[in-house]
């Protein structure tokens, strides 16, 4: 049946479901679309036999207020879980062992993480002049300023467990805007920091920190509570492939699993890049390039569940750089962050492989990667070799993880042109501004705003 709606929201991912979950609440009559028969996209927890499993993102950083005033608005549902204390520790994979990354000036300057060279070169960053390239890489920023051995052991992995991406690729303008921010702005890393102390108080303040959330019980319990707060009727499962066109005085969303067609003012998709071409087909091809050509991750996180933690550092995780050609990209230690996600006395894991850089072990049988994470277990935590996994979830993801490399400026400008052309339609999601749960919290929020003002 044909209805008519004043915004249409398509992707029921965490950003479709946040932004209809706010427009329903300022009054605005909106309509979420999802091709499958269930919403969260890639949020989804594993409940098996008492130990916890994210098949997607683990955790967010309460890196803004709209992650706050999220929550706070669904609290009776909903409980924001800060990871504990020992979540702060992160572990880097060097010469066979984990080792803490440094969190202060003796640790910095005790650890053999990074060479005396950086170390001691380290304190004529301020002195160093701004780069004027705006695509300049990761790589390139990090190690003009800091020195190769920071790159490698501790942005490196850092990129990894964030991007699943190759640092040389990933242009820092637009993968971590706020490390190139420090520099363009302040002039430097360490300036930037020390002038920026004031700002990180009035944060702190607000409740604003880089403190590490999940959700208690895990991120299903987000996607409830999100979808428990839009009317039924304001969701739409199993709509198959949607087809949207422009209609004289707004727009025309075709459902191919029911032929009906819905009628807005406004769309608003949320879907990644490469499904915009079948969803848009107004757009010509080449036109369409600069954004569907976009560049995913693809990413392997197998949940481990082992009955004796004892072994299990209690720490955030170990991140693995890229030289020490390991298959592994990290391990998280969900239990050591989480207390509900494992039995006491017992261990969840999440272990990471793939990326950008080691695409090709998504092509591992679910044998291969059961042996890999047994050796792994053995070699990286210290467990017998004979120590079996008691719980063992594969989730292969060929298409995780958006990279922000250097084709992003064109992609974004051609995003700006779409959006001017064709007065309505709003393209968002994954693709632009930021791929962390907080940057999708973010972007939601602010698309509620605009539509609603």
């Amino acid at each position: 049946m044909d209805k008519k709606v004043e915004v249409v929201v398509i992707g029921a991912g965490i950003t479709g479901l946040i932004t209809t979950f706010l427009l329903q609440e300022k009054g605005i009559d909106v309509v979420l679309l999802e091709k499958t028969d269930r919403v969260g996209g890639q949020l989804h927890t594993i409940n098996d036999g008492g130990f916890l499993f994210e098949s997607g993102p683990n955790t967010g950083v309460v890196s803004n207020i709209e992650v706050l005033e999220l929550f706070r608005k669904l609290n009776d549902e909903c409980t924001l879980q800060i990871a504990q204390q020992e979540a702060k520790v992160r572990l880097i994979w060097k010469n066979g062992l984990f080792r803490p990354l440094p969190n202060g000036l003796s640790s910095a300057i005790s650890t053999n993480l990074f060479s005396w060279y950086d170390k001691i070169n380290i304190l004529f960053e301020p002195f160093r002049k701004r780069g004027n390239d705006p695509f300049e890489s990761v790589a390139s920023l990090v190690k003009r300023r800091l020195g190769k051995s920071y790159l490698n052991y501790a942005v490196d992995p850092f990129v990894s467990g964030i991007y699943a991406g190759d640092p040389n690729r990933l242009v820092t303008r637009f993968a971590l805007p706020k490390l190139y921010r420090l520099e363009h702005e302040y002039g430097s890393f360490i300036r930037g920091a020390m002038k920026r102390r004031k700002a990180l108080a009035e944060e702190k303040e607000q409740g604003i920190s880089k403190d590490v959330f999940s959700v208690k019980g895990g991120f299903n319990q987000l996607v409830e509570a999100l979808r428990k707060r839009i009317s039924n009727d304001a969701i739409i499962t199993s709509a198959g492939n949607s087809i949207v066109e422009p209609t004289l005085d707004g727009w025309s969303t075709s459902l191919s699993a029911s032929g009906d067609k819905i009628y807005s003012q406004y769309v608003i998709t949320t879907v990644p890049a490469y499904a915009l071409p079948d969803l848009l087909p107004f757009v010509e091809e080449e036109e369409m390039k600069p954004i569907a050509s976009l560049h995913y991750a693809p990413v392997i996180q197998i949940g481990v569940g082992i009955k004796d933690g004892s072994r299990v550092p209690l720490a955030f995780g170990g991140l693995i750089p890229s030289v020490e050609k390991e298959k592994l990209l990290g391990i998280l230690f969900n239990s050591s962050c989480y207390s509900d996600r494992a039995p006491r006395g017992a261990a969840s894991l999440s272990f990471f492989l793939g990326g950008v850089q080691h695409a090709d072990l998504l092509n591992y049988s679910d044998n291969e990667l059961y042996e890999l994470v047994k050796e792994a277990m053995h070699t990286m935590l210290k467990y017998p070799k004979d120590t079996e996994p008691y719980k063992f979830h594969i989730f292969r993801h060929s298409k995780a993880i958006p990279q922000y490399e250097a084709d992003s400026e064109e992609r974004l400008n051609t995003v700006d042109k779409l959006q001017e052309r064709y007065k309505g339609l709003i393209i968002a999601g994954g693709l632009r501004d930021g791929i962390g749960l907080a940057d999708r919290i973010k972007q939601a929020t602010k698309l509620a705003n605009l539509l609603s003002r």
